[in-house]
């Protein structure tokens, strides 16, 4: 059997903590499909095309992970594209609090799928796209936590 995992998230901007953990489960899995979910109660400032563009960019030489856009329960998702592990990154205590609920729900919904928890570098623990978001918003300096490509693309929608 093939170690699929789906990593989901809405990856809105991409950030240096998603990538650090992409990067740890590589030698984990066979196949890491980074699943940019369609959530309808967020607005999100990045299209998901552009999103799932940032990542392919970033691992074209990587052939485990791909990245891919979807819709509707995460679980469902799962059984769609054959993966028996969701990835998840935990920066805080509060994080495993609500990543666990979360978790405890789909293994009721499927207990063939398991949820795989990854602790972030200690240095990335503070990046989440929420604020990465508000300093973009706000015309602040978010490159210390994005990857080379969101930068260019931001660089690219700034006004002369």
């Amino acid at each position: 059997m093939q170690r699929i995992c789906l990593f989901p998230g809405t990856f809105d901007p991409v950030t240096l903590g998603h990538i650090d953990i992409i990067n740890r489960s590589i030698n984990l899995f066979d196949k890491i499909v980074v699943g940019i979910g369609k959530n309808s109660s967020k607005a999100p400032m990045f299209s998901a095309e552009q999103r799932m563009q940032w990542i392919t960019e970033m691992y074209k030489d990587e052939p485990k992970v791909v990245a891919a856009i979807y819709d509707g329960l995460t679980i469902d998702y799962c059984k769609s594209i054959g993966a028996h592990f969701i990835l998840r990154g935990i920066r805080y205590v509060s994080d495993f609090e609500y990543e666990k609920t979360i978790a405890d729900a789909n293994r009721t919904m499927d207990p063939s799928i398991e949820t795989i928890f990854l602790t972030g570098e200690p240095k990335y623990t503070s990046v989440a796209s929420t604020i990465v978001r508000d300093i973009i918003r706000n015309g602040g300096d978010a490159s210390p936590f994005l990857p080379q490509v969101v930068i260019n693309t931001i660089n690219q929608l700034k006004p002369e």
